[in-house]
């Protein structure tokens, strides 16, 4: 049975971090989390002139994952387990905070000095009650190791990070099952795309548009998909980009505050009170990562 759509929210624009806007499709005043899935965010795209780029500093987390997509750009990430790296066009970051972090994502300091293009997104991803407090660990998978695909008309296009789609199967492993992808559609295009009956979806179209379940929706739309087990995507009038997600529901209570996603209140002030203490660690800074 192919899904239909139950309802669509439009994106707004909120501040994060160390300054930058966001559009954040939720959560919102009309829907908070769509479980598993907690937040969805797209930096950019925006161009910063010099000295103009900023990022999200020093800042802790707990109970589940970030999963960072640059589209454009480059940033540069540390924390306080002693990992540093950077972040380039296509390459993305799979972070399962775990049992807990501290985090810092910067503007590369060529992005910071000369100015550039920004464009990625940010999705957190809800672990269950049994592995909250895990041992953190992180997927880095460049842009040329990301699995993509083409329709045989060559009308459509994606690049699988979690899931499988048009014969392209991820590389990344998720503590439970997601379908994470990133879809390019031409006027013309039309796939049916396999999602467990399981599965909670949506789609977030982020340029031009598309038809999803056979309704148009445009850029800075989500789309929360209803039951089935496929989903039809089509072009539009002109080319169209977006994100589909699908993952299993925990279907377990949140006690959620800023960077922590615990399931009880206690959880959670045990959390603040680890991260005022100095469990969660602090980042050293005794190298500079090369940009």
């Amino acid at each position: 049975m192919n899904r239909s759509i139950e309802t669509i929210h439009t994106a707004h624009h909120q501040r994060e971090g160390g300054g930058f806007i966001v559009r954040r499709p939720f959560p919102s005043g009309q829907v908070e989390a769509i479980d598993p899935f907690l937040l969805l965010d797209e930096m950019g795209p925006i161009d910063y002139r010099p000295g103009e780029a900023v990022g999200a500093p020093d800042h802790p987390h707990r109970g589940f994952e970030t999963v960072t997509y640059v589209l454009e750009g480059e940033m540069e990430h540390e924390d306080s387990a002693g990992h540093r790296g950077a972040l380039r066009g296509g390459d993305v970051q799979w972070m399962t905070a775990g049992a807990g972090i501290v985090h810092s994502e910067e503007p590369s300091r060529a992005l910071r000095e000369r100015g550039g293009r920004v464009h990625g997104f940010q999705i957190w991803v809800n672990l269950p009650a049994a592995l909250k407090m895990t041992r953190p660990r992180y997927q880095e998978v460049p842009a040329a190791k990301i699995p993509h695909a083409k329709s045989a008309d060559g009308l459509a296009e994606v690049r699988v990070i979690a899931g499988a789609a048009l014969g392209a199967r991820a590389v990344i492993d998720t503590h439970t099952p997601i379908v994470y992808q990133d879809w390019s559609l031409q006027p013309g295009a039309s796939v049916v795309l396999p999602l467990a009956a399981e599965l909670r979806a949506m789609v977030y179209v982020f340029d031009g548009g598309a038809k999803v379940a056979g309704a148009k929706v445009t850029s800075g739309q989500l789309a929360v998909l209803g039951a089935g087990d496929a989903l039809v995507l089509e072009g539009a009038e002109g080319p169209g980009r977006l994100l589909v997600m699908a993952g299993a529901p925990l279907r377990e209570p949140i006690a959620r505050y800023g960077p922590f996603v615990m399931n009880t209140r206690a959880q959670l002030e045990e959390a603040f009170a680890d991260y005022q203490s100095g469990k969660l660690g602090a980042i050293t800074r005794t190298a500079q990562v090369v940009s």
